[in-house]
């Protein structure tokens, strides 16, 4: 097997100070993703979802960032997938957004809702149409026998649907993740990272510098 023991780099893309930070994370966030989209780092809005299930066993997938706001982040999915059972069973769920060419990561912990049958048809319609068929042919996380399956039905509803719009699926959504915690992390060099940590405190945040 690959020996992976030496593979390391020094990060030294710069520091985060307790004097640069401001009064509430999302502030700091959108100026992260914006250096992250001017970077051009592949899929800027990537972020690691983490959900539990019933026996306790975490799961993770990536999803893509579709929106943010004072309220939270909000992703949309199939709702017969597991990341979406599992949420139904457990909402609490954590996100880590990896932006590693920055020396960068955030972590965010809290717990989702639904997002409203308005909200995910306006967000599903501004889908390209290729896309918004596809949400129709994937029973997502379920088995199939191989790869045709899918793209056979994908032919059989482009053709269905060439001529007209395409209806919301009844079984896909979204959810809205209300942020209770975010961390932020910049990579330092000799293993100092700065690490700072937003939770709620009312209605603002309280800010902490943990040990790397």
């Amino acid at each position: 097997m690959m020996d992976v023991a030496d593979l390391r780099r020094e990060y030294t893309c710069g520091g985060l100070h307790r004097a640069d930070l401001p009064a509430e994370p999302l502030a700091l966030f959108e100026k992260w993703l914006a250096q992250a989209c001017e970077a051009k780092l592949t899929d800027p809005t990537a972020m690691v979802v983490a959900t539990v299930d019933a026996d306790g066993q975490p799961w993770q997938r990536t999803v893509l960032l579709k929106h943010y706001d004072a309220q939270g982040m909000v992703f949309y999915t199939n709702m017969g997938s597991r990341k979406a059972q599992q949420l139904e069973g457990n909402p609490r769920i954590s996100l880590l957004f990896p932006w590693h060419t920055l020396d960068r990561q955030v972590h965010v912990t809290g717990r989702v809702e639904k997002m409203s049958t308005f909200e995910v048809m306006k967000y599903f319609h501004s889908r390209p149409k290729d896309s918004q068929i596809a949400a129709w042919v994937s029973k997502q996380s379920t088995r199939i026998s191989a790869r045709g399956v899918l793209e056979a039905k994908f032919l059989e509803l482009k053709q269905k649907f060439a001529n007209g719009e395409v209806p919301l699926p009844s079984f896909w959504g979204g959810f809205r993740v209300v942020i209770e915690t975010v961390e932020f992390w910049q990579g330092g060099e000799h293993r100092l990272h700065d690490r700072f940590y937003y939770t709620r405190d009312g209605d603002g945040w309280h800010i902490e510098r943990l040990a790397p």
